[in-house]
């Protein structure tokens, strides 16, 4: 049976501001810390005071109840790790200074864990012998920390957070698949309770590694990242991963390259307007310091660069833009007046610039283009989609018109493979006595992210609407006046009545102003209120829904049966 919780107001820790919080960036940030739910104690730290709490129990309940139907098993993994396992993995030198470092007395290095796969496979290991010891899936529900260098948005990005992670093991990737697809069930019913208005999307692996990677994304206009979603077909993306299958070619015949001047022109669009040409005609030139290496890429003059895409097809795992001093190693040019022509450099090109020809770009010179370049006047060490989609761009699939959204990124899973078990040697005999690699699948929430993202959809001018399933109380008794000794006594019976039906309660018996007593239900959006009042002399309490829909006068008597049939 659920504990369900009652609260008196007048005598328990309770507060609201009625000012807008200076430091906070997001409403949902500002929104949980006027409603007293949250408190900032440094910048990315937050704690939960004790109806921001019921609200992070809530939902940890319904991910834990989903995760226990799917037949995941509960643990609990220690914050406080050796540097030396995530040194076995590989991922010492790839988290770089998001990790927490910490040293003991004795000079060992510790880190604050940012993550917690390879403690997962530690676990693993005491039980995984034979392939008859899979499969069987291990979550926790913990903290997570992260030398974030920008937190913002409230409890979107921070240094400490409550995640759920979860990790499957199985003898191969088609049992995985099957692990995989419940995760996947229950991951829909988490953000269904939640009331999430949500996406699925691919996205990229990035320090997790494996073969795939999907993201749970809650549709908000202040969401950090860029979803591209298909009109038509059931095609999602992460902006990061989105293929770009441009259908542009240009058919001319090749001309000789010559330099032009173009005084006081550097950026594309000044070249396009000094030379009167269509910006399709030309070459944006960025430089990047790929893994140590100065290494020159090609894209069209509309295009964007994708960091993450450059670092996927060669394999990398540092892609930063070049320095003044980097870019003197390769070419006497300066950034606005960069071309391919002449460069000792590995060159990388888009899958755009090869069907290009005649195309303006750098002439490595001050004030100077060159006109009519083509592919064979430089060499190309390599070529890929390597730049961001376009809204004007047709999906990769069906070939629809697409659109663009913001999202909250709520939950991901991943199909690790064996990267980890692998490294850290976790194996198993097979039916045959072979020898073979665990695979593995990932499956993460973050518990802080959903409560700021349903805050995010789910809000008025007057303050939080809580679904609830997550609603810090069900219902809220407002008694208008603590001297009106009648009132007191019938808001008493409906309190015990609504304890007695084990509908958890906020009783505020406050002696203060009604208006101050409304205001603040509404801001810590309580679904349900029930107003004692001037009509308990007719027998009557007034019912009212946070979301307002409804509305009216109900029998004091009826009160809790009509509470329960709504």
């Amino acid at each position: 049976m659920k504990a369900v919780i009652f609260m008196r107001l007048k005598n328990n820790f309770f507060y609201t501001l009625r000012e807008n919080a200076k430091d906070e960036d997001s409403l949902s940030g500002n929104l949980l810390v006027r409603s007293g739910m949250i408190k900032k104690s440094a910048s990315g730290i937050y704690m939960f005071m004790p109806l921001g709490l019921r609200v992070k129990q809530k939902v940890e309940n319904i991910i834990r109840k989903e995760m226990n139907e799917a037949g995941a098993n509960e643990v609990f993994m220690p914050f406080l790790i050796s540097a030396d396992i995530f040194a076995e993995s590989g991922r010492l030198s790839s988290f770089g200074d998001e990790m927490f470092k910490l040293k003991d007395r004795y000079n060992r290095e510790y880190l604050l864990g940012p993550t917690h796969e390879e403690l997962f496979v530690i676990a693993a290991k005491e039980k995984i012998k034979s392939y008859r010891d899979m499969p069987f899936n291990l979550y926790q529900i913990g903290d997570k920390f992260r030398d974030e260098a920008r937190p913002r948005y409230g409890l979107i990005r921070t240094r400490e957070f409550t995640m759920k992670d979860a990790y499957s093991f199985d003898i191969d990737e088609a049992h995985t698949d099957i692990a995989y697809a419940k995760m996947t069930k229950a991951y829909h019913n988490i953000f269904d309770a939640m009331e999430l208005d949500y996406r699925v999307v691919k996205s990229d692996t990035g320090a997790m590694g494996g073969v795939l990677s999907e993201e749970y994304q809650a549709l908000s206009d202040m969401g950090e990242d860029v979803l591209v979603i298909c009109d038509k077909c059931d095609f999602s993306s992460n902006l990061e991963v989105a293929s770009v299958n441009s259908d542009y070619k240009k058919e001319e015949k090749e001309k000789n390259y010559e330099i032009v001047e173009t005084p006081g022109a550097k950026t594309i669009e000044e070249v396009v307007n000094f030379l009167s040409i269509d910006i399709n005609d030309t070459v944006k030139t960025l430089v990047y310091n790929i893994d140590g290496e100065i290494v020159m890429t090609l894209i069209k003059g509309d295009r964007e660069l994708n960091d993450t895409k450059l670092r996927k097809l060669l394999n990398a795992t540092s892609v930063e833009m070049a320095t003044e001093e980097e870019l003197k190693t390769i070419t006497t040019g300066t950034f606005g007046s960069l071309g391919p022509i002449g460069i000792k450099a590995k060159i990388i090109v888009d899958n755009e610039v090869l069907n290009m020809v005649n195309f303006v770009c750098g002439a490595n010179k001050d004030g100077y283009h060159y006109v009519n370049v083509n592919l064979k006047d430089f060499d190309i060490y390599k070529a890929g989609d390597i730049v961001n989609i376009k809204e004007t761009d047709k999906c990769p699939i069906c070939g629809s018109k697409i659109s663009f959204q913001r999202g909250i990124e709520v939950g991901n899973t991943f199909k690790l493979g064996t990267k980890y078990s692998e490294a850290l040697g976790l194996t198993y005999l097979d039916e045959n006595n072979k020898t073979k690699y665990v695979d593995m699948g990932c499956y993460g929430i973050g518990t802080a992210r959903c409560i700021s993202a349903v805050v995010q959809q789910h809000h008025d001018e007057n303050g939080i609407i809580w679904p609830v399933s997550i609603a810090p109380f069900t219902a809220a008794i407002v008694l208008i006046s603590n001297k009106d000794e009648y009132a007191s006594k019938v808001a008493e019976q409906i309190y015990k009545e609504l304890e007695n039906n084990n509908i958890d309660t906020l009783f505020d018996d406050r002696d203060e102003r009604p208006g101050v007593k409304f205001k603040d239900m509404d801001l810590i959006g309580i679904p349900y209120r029930i107003t004692v009042g001037k009509k308990v002399s007719d027998g009557l309490v007034e019912l009212k829904t946070r979301d307002g829909k409804i509305n009216k006068d109900v029998k004091i008597e009826d009160i809790v049966k009509e509470l329960k049939n709504i």
